[in-house]
């Protein structure tokens, strides 16, 4: 199709703001960004649909049609529901470089213009798969008579004779046409396209499984309901969905490549309309973690939970047990800026609290999860009382058993995902503890070697069962009492002081073992130990004084 046909469709509510002379451009496709800088998303022949939250000034507008220009893009369409009218800056630097600009009225989604283009330009490359765009409202209808993504994935099958299945960061199969990948299958798969993705290379990406060859196209969420565009791929390669497709794709034509580009385009709507639905979920975790941390009444966060309840698990008619889990993604290096951890780390526990054997994406409607800081916070509820000496709910090693090997690729080298779990509790009377308890065993995991770690409440020594109920700021209190001398020493001496205190209270106080495990000299360590005991005026050799050291480590 070309632009001016999009001139002529008054449904689609596109007004000219220059380029007249540029309107005979054929248009192959297109995608919606906020990126500052898509060219590695872009192939030639798009019409750019933005919503502007790329521009902080008039100074962004020359640089990113320059890239677009550069690409050979066909045009670019501007949303007014932001910034109102679209600014001057941006349409003189479109003039200078010929591209064609749109706006596009706010009253106007940029999903009905996906609609339109991806169904014309696909109608006209690929007339036996007409229907699979055509049928798009099915997709988006939500009564009985919607399909989801299985529609699109089904007539692939019928009229391409191609298997395909939408696939989550994990690996998990959120539709499928046919037989369902096997979650191993669907796990190496994730992995590939992850590892790929941190590469930088584009898609789709070549992967071979079991003897079997798959071509990964990535299913990237940027429409005007998606989160804030991100600055980093590392911002969204831990959530974005892929659509695995059993053939290669490297020899394929462009028209069948764009076809199945489209595809992603049609199941990102769905994505988008299914993200929007988890909101309820989210600010009903946010509300009842808000109450717990502010140390609200316990009556107050009882009916919040009371709230939470049916909408997590319609039906029940008793009041659950709650466990809390709690996850956080640290980056060793930000490239420039600062990552935000809890948003990533939101969206990546709803998936990891999914049982990895489900497929769809049902399951998620009962996982609350809020974010706060760098942590992500979910609330699960646990519908049965398990039998007496049983041992119900969820289990750290168990959550992450299926998703380690897919995001150790998605994390690299510079990631790390650390998690915690808590014992189930009966009332909200124990949900600041659960939360405590959540939070000790995260650190716990986070104290261990590798990429993807985890903890659970059994692995916490007593003592730690009790520090959720100390006061925050006495425990703060009393750790810098303890450890601020011996830190301060070691920022201006490199005297290892923290270190050499940990590796003695953990061999129990013996000389000899402490030393060959630092690989010191007795007398060295000695001297140390001295150091310590002097900045401190504490005695190691007293239990009292060990004891107050041990819980300032573990509080630290």
């Amino acid at each position: 199709m070309r632009l001016r046909a999009l001139l002529e469709t008054d449904a689609l509510g596109l007004r000219l703001l220059g380029g007249e002379d540029e309107l005979d451009r054929t248009v192959r496709g297109v995608m919606t960004t906020d990126l500052r800088d898509p060219s590695r998303y872009l192939t030639g022949g798009e019409l750019v649909l933005t919503g502007l939250a790329w521009r902080r000034d008039a100074e962004d507008s020359e640089p990113f049609v320059r890239i677009l220009a550069g690409a050979g893009v066909a045009g670019l369409a501007a949303g007014e529901a932001e910034l109102g009218a679209i600014p001057d800056d941006l349409v003189l630097a479109c003039s200078r470089h010929r591209l064609p600009l749109f706006a596009v009225n706010e009253s106007v989604a940029f999903a009905t213009i996906t609609e339109h283009v991806v169904r014309q330009v696909s109608g006209e490359r690929a007339g036996d798969l007409a229907a699979v765009v055509d049928r798009h409202r099915r997709l988006m209808t939500s009564g009985p008579a919607g399909g989801g993504p299985e529609v699109v994935l089904d007539l692939l099958g019928s009229d391409l004779d191609l298997r395909a299945w939408v696939l989550s960061p994990t690996g998990r199969q959120i539709a499928g046409a046919g037989d369902a990948l096997t979650p191993a299958v669907g796990a190496a798969l994730a992995a590939e396209h992850l590892g790929s993705t941190r590469t930088g290379r584009r898609g789709p990406h070549r992967a071979t499984v079991e003897g079997v060859t798959y071509s990964l196209f990535p299913i990237r969420n940027n429409g005007r309901g998606a989160a804030p565009a991100a600055r980093d791929v590392r911002e969204t390669v831990l959530s974005d969905w892929l659509l695995a497709v059993e053939a290669d794709a490297s020899d394929w034509p462009a028209a069948r490549l764009d076809l199945l580009q489209g595809v992603t385009q049609l199941i990102a709507v769905e994505r988008d309309r299914r993200d929007a639905a988890r909101t309820v979920r989210r600010r009903l975790a946010q509300e009842v973690l808000e109450l717990v941390q502010t140390g609200a009444a316990p009556a107050e966060i009882a009916a919040r939970l009371r709230v939470a309840a049916p909408v997590l698990l319609p039906g029940l008619g008793t009041a659950p047990h709650w466990q809390v889990v709690v996850a956080r993604v640290d980056w060793e290096r930000a490239l420039g800026a600062e990552i935000e951890g809890g948003p990533v780390a939101q969206s990546l526990l709803e998936e990891i609290l999914v049982d990895p054997a489900v497929v769809g994406p049902e399951s998620s409607d009962r996982i609350a999860v809020a974010h706060a800081g760098d942590e992500a916070i979910a609330l699960v509820p646990l519908p049965a009382v398990t039998p007496e000496g049983a041992e119900g709910g969820l289990h750290a090693d168990a959550l992450l058993a299926a998703v380690r090997t897919p995001l150790s690729a998605g994390l690299a080298d510079d990631g790390r995902l650390t998690l915690g779990v808590s014992a189930a509790v009966h009332s909200a009377e124990g949900l600041r503890g659960a939360l405590e308890e959540a939070r000790h065993a995260r650190r716990v995991a986070a104290a261990r070697p590798g990429r993807v770690c985890a903890a659970g409440h059994h692995e916490l020594a007593s003592h730690v069962l009790l520090l959720p109920f100390v006061p925050d700021d006495v425990r703060r209190a009393f750790t810098a009492r303890l450890l601020d001398p011996l830190r301060d020493y070691d920022r201006r001496h490199r005297a290892e002081l923290i270190p050499t205190l940990e590796a003695f209270l953990d061999c129990d106080g013996s000389w000899t073992r402490c030393a060959t495990r630092l690989h010191l000299h007795v007398n060295t360590l000695r001297y140390r130990v001295g150091r310590i005991e002097q900045l401190t005026a504490r005695d190691l050799s007293r239990l009292e004084d060990k004891l107050d050291f041990f819980l300032a480590l573990r509080m630290s």
